[in-house]
């Protein structure tokens, strides 16, 4: 007996910078390369899919996907202001072309937190036109690739563009000021509303959502009075607001995508404020706690939105591709339990189709069902969770994934 409706999208994800190669215009190019910054490595070549899109995706839909997640490098776009690239978007177009053949539906980041470096230049988010330049953006991928983008992802984790760019430095601009970072939250919940205007006027067939990392929030210290005051403004920061915005009225979208990794355990005395797991917990290669009870806390929080859910990203971190099979086990049996609880999600994409550039922390963190040897010319190594989570795909069924796999 299958677990999850025979209409549940099964895929994975990837995002522009940490994939393409060569984003060489856009903020986190500059950032990688900037002497000082938090940078392990440069990103250089990333896993050459740019190239080798089709065949990547010939591979995907052999192991039972049938959907994929990616985005679109607006640096290649739009290479200067109101400079929109014919090339840039002829390959997007290709892109989406080859996902169509291969049998995967198509789920289109607009904004997956590299910025071209005129728009960081201009102040980013917090320029007084950073909406309206997004705007125009949007509308130039929304009349040149609109009637090949089935799911459009307006605007990936708001929230970390906010806090962690604007509030706590890890990001670019490396900001440390808590009340830019509250405008910037305020600004991409306006940039993502203005996004879903502009396809509903230009491409009305795709479904828009905004795609938000949810954790759930702890103090490190429950009896620290700083500790439940940092708990409390990150919760209303990435958590509360998004969903009050999003309930608020007003069109808002068909979806909205659920992206979950960890609890957060935040201590104020850290510059970034989040501490790593405890000690004696399970814990993956970015020093997060595995906590599966977490992604069913977070399906049913974010299902106060009333929008369909599709999760677009979910994963780990691991050298041991057991750990990351009981990982899928334990956090598809939670996402099994709130569909059974009536919560209306709709997909799942794992996080991440290929180890990738995995932002300040470099190569070093392996989130890729599928392996990548930097060594054999960026040689694809399919692993046994790639494997057994394609039988889920084609069974529907829990069962079909095994540690033994």
């Amino acid at each position: 007996m299958a677990d999850f409706p025979p209409d549940f999208l099964w895929g994975s994800a990837t995002s522009a910078h940490q994939v393409e190669g060569g984003n060489t215009n856009n903020d986190w190019w500059r950032w990688e390369h900037t002497a000082g910054s938090s940078a392990a490595e440069p990103s250089g070549d990333c896993i050459d899919h740019y190239s080798r899109y089709d065949e990547d995706f010939r591979l995907l839909a052999s192991l039972g996907q049938n959907a994929h997640r990616f985005s679109l490098e607006w640096s290649r776009i739009e290479p200067a202001p109101g400079e929109f690239s014919r090339a840039a978007l002829d390959h997007y177009r290709r892109v989406l072309d080859s996902l169509n053949t291969h049998g995967l539906v198509s789920f289109a980041t607009l904004y997956h937190k590299t910025l071209p470096v005129w728009f960081a230049d201009r102040g980013g988010w917090l320029a007084p036109d950073a909406v309206e330049l997004f705007e125009r953006y949007v509308a130039a991928v929304a009349v040149a690739l609109g009637d090949r983008i089935e799911f459009a992802c307006t605007i990936n984790e708001p929230q970390i563009i906010s806090v962690f760019a604007h509030a706590t430095g890890q990001f670019p601009p490396a900001m440390r000021d808590a009340e830019a970072a509250t405008q910037v939250n305020k600004t991409l919940m306006l940039a993502h509303r203005r996004a879903v205007d502009v396809f509903r006027s230009t491409a009305p067939a795709s479904r828009v959502g905004v795609c938000l990392q949810l954790a759930p929030f702890e103090p490190a210290r429950p009896d620290d009075e700083d500790d439940v005051a940092a708990t409390q403004w990150l919760r209303n920061a990435m958590t509360d607001a998004h969903i009050d915005d999003l309930t608020a009225g007003g069109d808002v979208g068909d979806f909205v995508g659920l992206q979950y990794y960890t609890r957060a355990r935040v201590d104020s005395r850290l510059p970034e404020l989040l501490a790593f797991a405890a000690p004696g917990v399970e814990s993956t290669q970015m020093g997060w706690e595995v906590h599966p009870a977490g992604f069913g806390e977070m399906l049913r929080r974010i299902a106060d939105t009333g929008l369909p859910i599709v999760v677009t990203e979910n994963g780990i971190a691991t050298n041991d591709d057991r750990q990351r099979i009981a990982y899928l086990q334990t956090h598809l049996a939670e996402l099994k339990r709130a569909l059974d609880d009536g919560v209306d999600v709709r997909g799942y994409l794992h996080w991440s189709a290929f180890d990738n550039f995995e932002w300040n922390h470099g190569y070093h963190p392996t989130f890729g069902l599928i392996g990548i040897d930097r060594d054999d010319h960026l040689r694809r190594v399919v692993r046994p969770s790639a494997v057994a989570y394609g039988q889920v795909a084609a069974t529907g069924s829990l069962a079909a994934l095994t540690v033994e796999a």
